[in-house]
């Protein structure tokens, strides 16, 4: 059984409801953070960063959400076609950093939401996911950023219709109610 390795409000909650999609059984191991769990010898076996988060299957550890559901992507959801792969990976990288860093990090937001709200807009106008009409990996990590601009941010995406569309459209997946929504009951 693989072990995801997560804190309270961590990006462990994007690895859980991947797995949920996939219906792929896991055990969650909580780690208090403020405890310093994180730093403890054990965990620094798996992830010698201290971060989260992190999973154990067999004998592979893995680290970084990226990574993690890109490795789940390849052995659970059939991802064998070259082209594929590499299209899921571009997603995924794109979600975890220039998406992530364009709104999340304050001093380029203002510059960067339309840089990349206009063209996901785009995109969502013509399909219901991010590489078509099939709910996938790509719409884990992009999603999953996107779902957390009305969760933190309360940014103003009006402007985008499409995208606020796409994001009530993952926000309803019973996984993703399992999973992100029951961390932030209030504010999806």
């Amino acid at each position: 059984m693989i072990k995801v390795y997560g804190g309270a409000f961590s990006r462990a909650s994007i690895v859980t409801w991947y797995l949920e999609e996939l219906g792929i059984p896991y055990e969650f191991v909580l780690l208090d953070m403020k405890q310093g769990e994180h730093l403890k010898p054990d965990f620094l076996a798996i992830n010698p960063m201290g971060k989260v988060p992190a999973i154990v299957e067999g004998d592979c550890k893995l680290w970084e959400s990226g990574a993690i559901i890109l490795y789940l992507a390849e052995k659970y959801d059939n991802l064998t076609d070259f082209n594929e792969r590499t299209l899921m990976t571009q997603w995924v990288l794109f979600a975890n950093s220039t998406l992530s860093t364009g709104i999340f990090v304050e001093t380029s937001r203002d510059r960067e939401t339309p840089k990349l709200m206009g063209p996901l807009n785009d995109l969502f106008s013509q399909h219901l996911y991010v590489t078509g009409d099939r709910f996938t990996v790509a719409d884990i990590a992009v999603g999953s950023v996107l779902a957390y601009i009305p969760i933190m941010l309360k940014l103003d995406l009006s402007a985008y219709p499409a995208v606020m569309d796409y994001i009530q459209r993952i926000s309803d997946r019973p996984a993703f109610q399992r999973t992100i929504s029951a961390k932030f009951p209030a504010q999806t």
